[in-house]
């Protein structure tokens, strides 16, 4: 079936309509993500993301809807007391950009109107601009800083920890043009971030501190098998909900579209990072894990070449230290 963003629009109407009628609790409705942008579709699979606010507090904080296999709805679901701080919200750097650039799809007491429009005011102010990027940096350094302590061979965590530093790091480049990066688009989006800057260097390093210079797009796709099996086998009770079974399809055809296209090493950070936290849930004793540690170690993210990425990463951020720092003095703060 061919799925168009017209359709993507009306499941997210139709789902609120159903929604708001049958919880009263519902105070506002607001879409994100995607959907809002000129090209929701990747391999013909996408998401809905759906942000509901409610008038008490929340027991489900996220829900994975599944529509068809290339679709579904990703609901987070927040207090209102998330939202009473508008000052606070604008300078949040994930929160603050989403509720930014929100479409409100429902706000009978005008609720969100009051707060999107307190985090508009002075959104791109610079200082506001360099708080945000300032905590993206922070939150990466502190994650290298864990490395330094000790550094054995290693394990699924720590490589989820240095991935979660990369993500910090790039999103504080990204965040002094835009907004956050989404995880599909990674590495899609992330030159026209890092050319913003003037330092256009900064998406050919992040490739290599991801391995992407050591592997072609054939093994990389070798490794797909792999990739699958490791995400079917996660136990449904355990599996954390961005791994939900509904979103196999969301990213396994993105990853598809991307090995032939001509960029496919565009593909190497869904990949890596979703096998990564699979690997990170399945029990210790699995063939899996040893499929993917093989392929860490070619990549030059596992094994004796980790310390190797953990220094290259400290250089990395700072160069993006010195980004902010000119970035600040060119913009008066």
């Amino acid at each position: 079936m061919r799925i168009t963003p017209e359709m993507l629009h009306k499941l997210a109407r139709d789902t609120v309509d159903k929604r708001t009628r049958s919880d009263h609790t519902l105070l506002a409705v607001y879409l994100h993500g995607s959907l809002l942008g000129e090209h929701p579709l990747l391999g013909n699979s996408a998401d809905i993301d759906l942000f509901f606010v409610h008038n008490e507090e929340v027991t489900i904080e996220r829900e994975i809807v599944r529509l068809s296999d290339d679709v579904h709805l990703d609901i987070s679901h927040h207090s209102h007391r998330l939202y009473r701080q508008p000052r606070e919200l604008r300078v949040h750097p994930w929160l603050g950009p989403t509720v930014y650039g929100c479409r409100i799809l429902y706000d009978p007491q005008h609720f969100m109107d009051f707060a999107q429009a307190s985090v508009r005011g002075q959104f791109y102010r610079p200082d506001n601009v360099l708080q945000r990027a300032r905590q993206q940096l922070e939150h990466a350094r502190e994650i290298w800083l864990s490395f330094t302590t000790d550094q054995p061979l290693p394990e699924p965590e720590d490589a989820s920890r240095y991935l979660r530093a990369l993500d910090h790091a790039v999103n504080a480049v990204a965040g002094l043009s835009g907004h956050p990066l989404t995880e599909r688009r990674f590495l899609l989006d992330f030159p026209a971030r890092a050319g913003a800057v003037r330092h256009p260097g900064l998406s050919v390093g992040l490739l290599g501190l991801l391995g992407g210079t050591a592997v072609d797009s054939e093994r990389l796709r070798s490794w797909l098998p792999a990739w699958r099996e490791a995400y079917l086998a996660l136990d449904d009770e355990s599996r954390p909900l961005r791994l939900h079974a509904a979103r196999l399809h969301y990213y396994e055809r993105a990853m598809e579209a991307f090995l032939a296209s001509e960029r496919p090493m565009d593909a190497l950070w869904p990949f890596w990072r979703t096998w990564t936290s699979i690997i990170c849930t399945l029990p210790d004793m699995t063939a899996h894990r040893q499929e993917w540690r093989a392929a860490g170690e070619t990549l030059g993210l596992l094994g004796t070449a980790f310390s190797e990425r953990v220094a290259a990463l400290d250089a990395y951020l700072d160069t993006v230290e010195d980004i902010l720092e000119t970035w600040a003095r060119e913009n008066g703060v």
